[in-house]
């Protein structure tokens, strides 16, 4: 390793630095005087201890006065800045953090329990800031620059990644992180989230488990993927699975699970995968189940073709604000995927391949519920018929802006119902009737 011994920066020009420059300094010295090629070869955990070390060296060596918390957080820095993601690596390891928001490199703003707040987090400029995103895309083989300047990609962890460069972003570049859980939730979790009922647990269980085609709706941020891999654990486990996504996010548990992800187009033009692709491939692949990560495009005309000719039990969600608008959704994408046929058509496949929708809501008070449960019945003249299971009704806010509600069951009994029992799900009668009516 080349000596780190450097030209001394007297106190008395540096004394006056910033703590973000005086790490910014040592960066720039470590990189310069060190041998990088001998420091690739070393394990993660050898590494950490030479970086720590080195700043140790260049600490005294520029008399910077600086006490021992210091040294350890300046230390921390420079490993977050040449092995991480460099100023927002802590909120990664923030538990209590699910969305990372950076508007440009002054702006770092994060979303705790449904609520965004800024942090003092601050990138040095807008060059720092794309170093970190081009270290994200890079990782898993996708590019950003002018040519391509929109990205999406994901973390080691699963959390889904878009970025937004110049030209596009004007005031800097666009950084956004949504995170997901180390440890997946469970439906005990939700249940403790009060995001929803025991009653809804079984009536969900037993869907997945009887082989129920499902469609989960909901806005941004509502919880759609959340709630698609916690219901997915409710899979048998000798089923074989297969996963199609933008950016491959899904943690399921079973033993047999097939993922496959979509590829940009390179540089030329070509090479593009898409989802339609990857799903007409997965046909090939012998699925018991077909799990797509979100339907929004020409892929539906597929994925509803699949549902209708013996992948039962297959999931997926959609960006819609209600049931019945993810309906129109579905019927719009069929058009834009080319389907010829008249309207009435294209609900009657939409209303063969589905039998439950679940709707997630995210709460002014930032919490995530389910507030729907409705079963597609079939048609009736040109209409998709649907009849509601189970819903949130909001009654008000508290003092606090909390949310207040409860969850009710309609009274309805759902058709499926038989469908489960030739399955050997039997689920209690009691739960479908109305707060204190006959059933």
């Amino acid at each position: 390793m080349a000596d780190v011994g450097s030209p001394h920066l007297g106190s008395s020009k540096l004394s006056h630095l910033r703590f973000d420059q005086i790490k910014s300094h040592i960066h720039r010295q470590i990189l310069e005087e060190m041998d990088l090629r001998r420091l690739e070869k070393l394990s993660p955990e050898r590494l950490r201890i030479e970086l720590q070390s080195l700043t140790e060296n260049l600490i005294v060596q520029n008399h910077f006065a600086l006490n021992e918390t210091e040294r350890k957080q300046i230390g921390q820095g420079i490993q977050d800045e040449m092995l991480g993601l460099g100023p927002i690596e802590a909120l990664l390891s923030d538990t209590t953090v699910s969305d990372i928001l950076v508007n440009g490199p002054y702006k770092v703003f994060v979303e705790r329990h449904g609520k965004i707040e800024l942090t003092a987090i601050r990138f040095e400029n807008d060059a720092h800031l794309l170093r970190v995103i081009d270290r994200i895309v890079s990782r898993i083989g996708r590019r950003i620059d002018e040519m391509s300047p929109m990205v999406d990609a994901r973390l080691a962890d699963g959390s889904r990644v878009n970025a937004v460069i110049p030209p596009l972003a004007i005031d800097g570049p666009l950084l956004s992180i949504r995170r997901f859980a180390v440890v997946p939730y469970t439906m005990k979790d939700l249940l403790a989230f009060d995001s929803l009922t025991p009653d809804m647990v079984s009536l969900i269980d037993g869907v997945i488990k009887a082989k129920l085609n499902v469609l989960i709706s909901g806005g941004t941020g509502s919880g759609k993927t959340t709630l698609l891999n916690v219901i997915s654990a409710s899979i048998p486990p000798n089923e074989r699975i297969v996963t199609i996504e933008d950016a491959a996010e899904l943690q399921l548990q079973q033993p047999h699970v097939v993922r496959m992800e979509t590829r940009p187009p390179n540089m030329e033009g070509t090479g593009e995968v898409s989802q339609r692709a990857l799903l007409r491939n997965s046909l090939r692949m012998r699925p018991d189940r077909i799990i797509l990560g979100e339907v929004r495009g020409v892929e539906v005309m597929d994925m509803l073709q699949a549902m209708n000719t013996g992948h039962e039990g297959s999931m997926s969600t959609i960006h819609a604000n209600t049931p019945r608008h993810a309906m129109t959704r579905l019927e719009h994408m069929l058009g834009m995927a080319g389907m010829q046929s008249d309207v009435r058509s294209m609900r009657q496949q939409i209303a063969a391949a589905l039998t439950v929708v679940i709707q997630v809501s995210r709460l002014s008070d930032g919490k995530r519920k389910i507030t729907s449960i409705q079963e597609i019945t079939g048609m009736e003249g040109d209409v998709i018929t649907m009849q509601e299971i189970f819903k949130f009704e909001q009654t008000g806010l508290s003092e606090a802006s909390e949310v207040q509600g409860k969850f009710l069951a309609t009274g309805i009994r759902p058709r499926f119902v038989q469908r489960l029992h030739t399955r050997g799900i039997d689920l209690n009668p009691a739960m479908f009737m109305l707060e204190g009516g006959p059933p």
